[in-house]
């Protein structure tokens, strides 16, 4: 509908141009046509006589009023026009503008909505969490925030590739280590305490019972302060098997990764090393101080410099990272996301430095941050399980209330706002609840086809003659919901914001309910004594399933196709 009308709006301007009514020919590129908030003010709405105000030197509404007179020539297209505020022209369109849709719809199925592939390749990180232990509730977000919104660079036509930066190497693996050989010895009879500052959950003492399997009693007497041949074993056991533990529980709520990068690889590679010598070669950006190596971020916008290297000797997590995006760069992405927690927002900036002063282009880099959670029920925290100490596990969330439900509620809300998520909500199965109301929407139309079939009533083709009988408001309205998700997909793959896309299917499912609550106690949805009409109504359910399908699809939910909910009289 919009390029529709950028099109005769175009027509319009240049018969206006030719005539000599308007100076300028071309439509401006500050022109916007959008939705109107309001849907009294019509389907679409623009600001093209606003915009030409000043290079023609008029007043917007005797602008307005030359294109409405020349875009009476579309009036099988257009109802009516109107000159509305300063100079905004507001435009109603036809029921048959309207209907176009359906066909596309039909032609296009799943796709609906979907950008042909555009050539472009983004390599989109999230979760990356240490392999100390299992994914928590906090992971949860980021988990299902980093996919959504590689399934929706997909529907925009990009090539995704999905990372896992498994951080094992450093200080917090070796502890994972110490912590296990202690939990070892324990299993073995030893008398040996844990310290405060390793990992007391009880998620460890599986890993110790494996070494005790695997190592017998070979490493009882070691000293977990001290380190000895025994480290690596331990490390790489622990490592091992909770990235096992990660995998399985992502599998549950179906994330899956194409790369899982090793940064114990990264670092053995030299890619440190070769990162930092291209950083020398740069010119004057690294410098020695305290014993330390620095590097001078505050060069390129940081609020201060950062150390690469330690006074140890040892590389920092920053110099990782400054290889670890340099190589993501060097291989071929033309966009880098990272989806950090809200606590990383000042990596943002340092990153950034390093690839300016790399040479590599920093404006490939983009983070996308997510804000904490907090698990409620009845307005007071709550807690699901014990097993873990004081982690809320993915896995004991997912078990309480569903991998849709889990994805869905998280999806809901902004990502860069705070959230409480409602245990008591997501495990009610009634309409209150947002994804059993969208899945039920879906449910609910998929019920109205096969009763269709039962009677011996299937969806139209989407022809003009068809498909005219759909003419009333609720109709319209919901053909004019439909036509905008291409729309609506775009604009969240723009932004990076999936929480855009169940508002809009929300949206959607309230208008369906609606429109079929008033019309099964009025004019049916399906009645055989209007055959014709019901089979173009029926056209119309299919396309919202379809719609709201995909949506979902993209969100990561599924779309059931029967559904009984307690809270209705009638059953999907």
């Amino acid at each position: 509908m919009k390029d529709t009308l950028r099109n005769l709006l175009e027509d319009a301007l240049r018969a206006a141009h030719a005539a000599g009514e308007l100076q300028t020919a071309t439509i401006p590129e500050a022109m916007v046509v959008e939705r109107p908030k309001d849907d009294a003010h019509g389907h679409l709405a623009c600001n093209i006589a606003m915009v030409l105000a000043r290079p023609e030197r008029r007043a917007p509404r005797q602008i307005a009023a030359v294109l409405a007179a020349r875009l009476r020539s579309a009036e099988s297209l257009i109802e009516s026009v109107e000159i509305a505020g300063p100079g905004f022209l507001n435009f109603f369109f036809r029921a048959a503008a309207q209907h176009a849709v359906l066909g596309e719809i039909e032609v296009a199925g799943d796709a609906f909505g979907r950008l042909p592939a555009n050539g472009k390749r983004v390599n989109i990180e999230f979760i990356s969490a240490n392999p100390t232990g299992p994914l928590h509730i906090g992971h949860a977000r980021g988990a299902f925030t980093g996919d959504a919104v590689a399934r929706l660079l997909e529907a925009a036509g990009y090539e995704v590739t999905r990372e896992y930066y498994v951080n094992d190497a450093g200080r917090q693996v070796d502890t994972l280590a110490r912590s296990t050989l202690i939990r070892y010895q324990q299993a073995l009879g030893r008398e040996v305490a844990l310290p405060e500052d390793h990992y007391p959950a009880d998620y460890v003492r599986p890993i110790a019972r494996i070494a005790t399997e695997r190592f017998g009693a070979q490493y009882a007497d070691q000293d977990p302060a001290q380190d000895g041949a025994w480290l690596p074993l331990f490390r790489d056991l622990a490592v091992a098997e909770n990235l096992a533990s990660i995998r399985a529980d992502l599998a549950q709520v179906n994330v899956c990764f194409d790369v899982w990068q090793s940064e114990r690889a990264l670092v053995g590679s030299g890619a440190v090393e070769d990162a930092l010598e291209a950083l020398r070669g740069r010119g004057d950006t690294l410098y020695a101080s305290e014993g330390k190596l620095w590097f001078r971020s505050t060069d390129y916008g940081d609020d201060k410099d950062r150390v690469v290297i330690r006074a140890s000797g040892d590389g920092t997590y920053f110099a990782s990272d400054i290889a670890y995006h340099k190589a993501k760069l060097d291989r071929g992405f033309d966009r880098l996301i990272d989806v950090w927690g809200a606590d990383h927002g000042g990596y943002v900036k340092r990153v950034e430095a390093a690839l300016a002063a790399l040479g590599l282009p920093s404006e490939r880099f983009e983070a996308l941050l997510v804000q904490m959670v907090n698990l409620v029920k009845d307005g007071k925290a709550f807690k699901i399980g014990k097993r873990s100490g004081n982690l809320i596990l993915l896995s004991e969330l997912v078990d309480a209330v569903g991998a849709d439900v889990c994805r869905y509620l998280f999806l809901n809300r902004r990502s860069d706002a705070q959230y409480d998520f409602d245990i008591g909500l997501a495990t009610k199965n009634t309409l209150e609840n947002p994804v059993f109301y969208v899945q039920y929407g879906h449910a609910r139309l998929c019920s109205i086809l096969r009763r269709g079939e039962t009677e011996g009533l299937r969806p139209c083709a989407a022809d003009a003659a068809a498909v005219a009988g759909l003419t009333s408001a609720d109709e319209r309205d919901l053909l004019q919901r439909i036509a905008v998700f291409p729309e609506v997909l775009a604009g969240a793959a723009k932004a990076l914001e999936p929480h855009r896309v169940a508002t809009y299917l929300h949206e959607l499912v309230a208008a369906f309910h609606s429109y079929y609550s008033r019309n099964r106690v009025s004019a049916r949805v399906l009645d055989s004594d209007a055959p014709a009409l019901s089979s173009a109504r029926l056209l119309l359910c299919a396309s919202l399933a379809t719609v709201i399908r995909s949506g979902l699809a993209v969100l990561g939910v599924s779309a059931p196709e029967r559904m009984v909910s307690p809270s209705e009289e009638e059953g999907a």
